[in-house]
Parts: C-alpha cells; sequence; structure tokens
C-alpha cells in the first residue's frame, strides 16, 4: 500500500464509530457463515491485497479525469461541475447488496448536512445499474447522489477494479448476489472500498483504498480533512 493511501488504524475504535460496528458486523458474520465460508472469504482477500490492485490507485495529490454518471434518479452528475461549487468527497461501494456497504453509505447520510455546511458535496459510485441504485437509496434513506458507474468505467480510472475471485462467485450465488444481474454485466468486476476528497481544483487532499472490503474511512476524517481545506 502507497504510504500517502490513508488506512486507518486497526487497533480499538470508538464505540460509535462505524469501524466499530463494521468490526461487530463482521464478527457476527464469522460467527453464524459454515466454517468453509469464511475460509474461502478469508483466503479471497488475501489473494486480492497480494495482487497489488490497491498499488494502482490515485493518491493524494494527483487529480482524477471528468467523469459524468447518471444518479438514482436519472440525474446526469459531472464531477466538474460539483468542482465548480467546491470540494467534492467521493466514495466507492461495491453495491447495496453489501452489508458493509450499505453501513458505510449510512453513516455518510449521517454527516451529509455537516459536508453541505462545509460547501462540499458528497456523491457515491457503485457498479449496479440505476435501479438497483434507486433501490439502494429508498431502503437506506439516502439522499446524496448514487450513480451508477456502468462497467466500472470510473473506478478503472480510480484504478480500483478488481475481479470477484473465482472462488468467491458460487458463494455469492449462494447468498443471493447476482452481480451480472446487478450490474447488467457479463463480467464480475468490482471496485475495492475507496474514499476521496477533492478540493475545488480537483486534487486529491485525502484518499482512502483498500482490498478489505470491512475496513473503511472514518467519516469524522471526511470531515476534518474539508474543515481543513476551509482553513488551510
Amino acid at each position: 500500500m502507497p504510504s500517502d493511501i490513508h488506512i486507518s488504524a486497526h487497533g480499538a475504535q470508538a464505540p460509535d464509530s462505524l469501524q466499530a460496528e463494521l468490526d461487530a458486523l463482521y464478527k457476527r458474520f464469522v460467527r453464524e457463515a459454515p466454517a468453509a465460508v469464511t475460509e474461502a472469504i478469508r483466503e479471497a482477500m488475501k489473494q486480492m491485497a497480494d495482487s497489488g490492485v490497491a498499488e494502482t490507485c490515485l493518491r493524494e495529490g494527483m487529480r482524477p479525469l471528468d467523469f459524468s454518471l447518471p444518479d438514482q434518479h436519472r440525474q446526469m452528475v459531472t464531477l466538474s461541475e460539483l468542482l465548480a461549487q467546491g470540494p467534492v468527497v467521493i466514495s466507492f461501494f461495491r453495491g447495496g447488496w453489501c452489508p458493509y456497504c450499505s453501513l458505510e453509505l449510512k453513516h455518510l447520510q449521517q454527516i451529509d448536512p455537516q459536508i453541505r455546511a462545509l460547501r462540499a458535496r458528497l456523491i457515491a459510485l457503485s457498479p449496479q445499474t440505476i435501479e438497483q441504485n434507486r433501490e439502494t437509496a429508498d431502503r437506506l434513506g439516502i439522499e446524496f447522489p448514487l450513480l451508477s458507474d456502468g462497467g466500472n468505467r470510473v473506478a478503472s480510472l480510480f484504478g480500483l477494479v478488481f475481479d470477484l475471485p473465482e472462488m468467491l462467485r458460487p458463494i455469492y450465488r449462494n447468498y443471493g448476489i447476482d452481480l451480472p444481474q446487478f450490474n447488467d454485466t457479463d463480467g464480475y468486476e468490482l471496485p475495492i472500498a475507496a474514499t476521496y476528497v477533492l478540493d475545488e481544483t480537483g486534487l486529491i487532499r485525502l484518499a482512502f483504498a483498500d482490498t478489505d472490503y470491512t475496513r473503511r474511512l472514518e467519516p469524522r476524517e471526511v470531515l476534518d480533512c474539508l474543515a481543513g481545506l476551509r482553513t488551510g
């Protein structure tokens, strides 16, 4: 992992932190899932970590290319237009079917008013179809834009895309996770969990990416970064 990609500490977390809730969710899954399933997931995550995919992602000090994608209301959202209004927070999530992503999205929704108070905008991207993103937004009460990144086009520009390991595909299907259907594709590509904060010039000021989908950036760190941009 590049040194300028931020990874939250894996130590003790505050009881109300996002990571504490994610850890509890994972522990419950491990207790309830068959041992063969948890072992396959651990092996797949190790393979992903060893693949070097996290080494390819955009880092602090870089600028992503402009993009336009439809949100859950079929409205086109363009990065450059958002940046003209101020900083932008970009979250990449695997899909609404992922309980870890859903939990993160709910935490981001909680801080969206504070993000707006700091004159910034929040968007989240997934490879899901518009319809799937709309279902996710309705189910979770998400009001900020969930953008449909068909074919992971933008996630690829950020260097975040990986192929779901073969060993996990039947496990996902057994849990009712049909990625080709949810994403309207023949493949099994997904983005690794990532969060970026861009200043109004489009420069990445905070970057988080992790092949372990149970690890996410604390929302407080997003707010701290945005506050720093206001006073810096």
